[in-house]
């Protein structure tokens, strides 16, 4: 059977211009617009979307100059070519696209030429190890729209969160240990602190019954027990362009108030170096450490460990056998009809 496996990511515009930059950020703001339950027609929505892009472009096309350019898109390309590779490296006919949410290609492509191509079932596979309303499940929900669009009936198999899995939780201690020796930091100092920095979700999700806080709580605690550390912070990335509640304490917050002199900061729940990890963490959050006296040391994102590639082809080839609920996955409490490896988790 051929088998398509859709890794599904954000998606990042890969040059600083207003041409890339404003539609991306509109695309953004009106998924916002709809999930968060605003009060105006399609239309209303789209300039309002189309304002505040135009209106925050200017910051973040800073930001990607910055960091020179995104590499989000590249490290995704080649995460489903390795994945594609491991596969059939393992006897499956399998064949991996790239689906991006917000930029090229976009998860619509993606769907388009994974049919055209002939594939006989499809793995939507969200590239975020942790399920959230705007990533994981939105994803899914795009690639069965998609699917609809093109009245394209073949079997479906949607996997969400994977922060559980032993080999996830290995590679994330295991880059925290590298960059401790390469920087000569000692997590036993009690001077020292691991701070994880999670993305940030506006706070009606959770109230809504996102889950979303609580994995983030589960990984961070997995991995800091891998690492045998009991004194550790979180920190949410939070977006301040709307008047919205988000996830708190803002990472901002934690490293204004630490009581350390240095903090090893881990981007817990990126998968891919971004704006995000490039240029508010590496500048925007390492500037106000340093104003403070801090020491600050960034963890790498492990994108291109091939123990990761391992794990996503490790995750797929159970639904491509028929034996997912033999390698312990259970029905999605965040996305009907999908599996995950966190549904145990209370």
């Amino acid at each position: 059977m051929k088998v398509a496996v859709m890794v599904l990511n954000f998606g990042e515009p890969e040059h600083a211009t207003v041409e890339e930059v404003v539609p991306y950020l509109e695309k953004i703001f009106m998924l916002g617009n709809s999930t968060l339950g605003a009060k105006a027609t399609d239309e209303e929505m789209r300039a309002r979307a189309h304002e505040l892009a135009v209106r925050r472009a200017p910051g973040l096309i800073e930001e990607y100059q910055l960091i020179g350019t995104s590499p989000n898109n590249a490290q995704a390309r080649a995460e489903a070519h390795a994945v594609e590779r491991e596969l059939r490296a393992r006897g499956q006919d399998a064949y991996s696209y790239v689906g991006m949410q917000f930029t090229d290609p976009s998860i619509e492509d993606a769907v388009k030429r994974a049919r055209d191509d002939g594939a006989e079932m499809v793995i939507g596979l969200p590239a975020y190890p942790i399920c959230g309303p705007t990533t994981t499940v939105a994803a899914l929900a795009q690639m069965r729209r998609a699917m609809e669009a093109l009245d394209w009936d073949v079997p479906v198999c949607e996997i969400t969160g994977w922060h559980t899995h032993t080999a996830y939780i290995e590679i994330r201690a295991a880059v925290i240990r590298r960059t401790l020796i390469e920087n000569n930091v000692d997590l036993s100092e009690p001077r020292t602190k691991l701070v994880f920095s999670a993305h940030g979700t506006p706070m009606h999700y959770v109230r809504q019954g996102s889950r979303y806080v609580l994995y983030v709580e589960h990984a961070i605690a997995a991995i800091a027990r891998e690492l045998d550390v009991q004194d550790y912070a979180l920190g949410y990335q939070n977006h301040s362009n709307r008047p919205i509640e988000w996830t708190q304490p803002d990472i901002t917050e934690v490293i204004a108030n630490i009581d350390a002199d240095t903090v090893v900061v881990d981007p817990c729940t990126f998968m891919h170096e971004q704006s995000e990890t490039l240029a508010e963490l590496d500048h925007e959050l390492k500037e106000q450490a340093e104003a403070r006296g801090l020491r600050f040391v960034r963890v790498p994102v492990p994108h291109d460990d091939p123990r990761y590639y391992k794990l996503l082809a490790d995750l797929c080839e159970p639904f491509i056998q028929s034996q997912y609920e033999e390698a312990g996955f259970r029905p999605c409490l965040c996305r009907p009809g999908a599996y995950c490896l966190n549904s145990v988790v209370s």
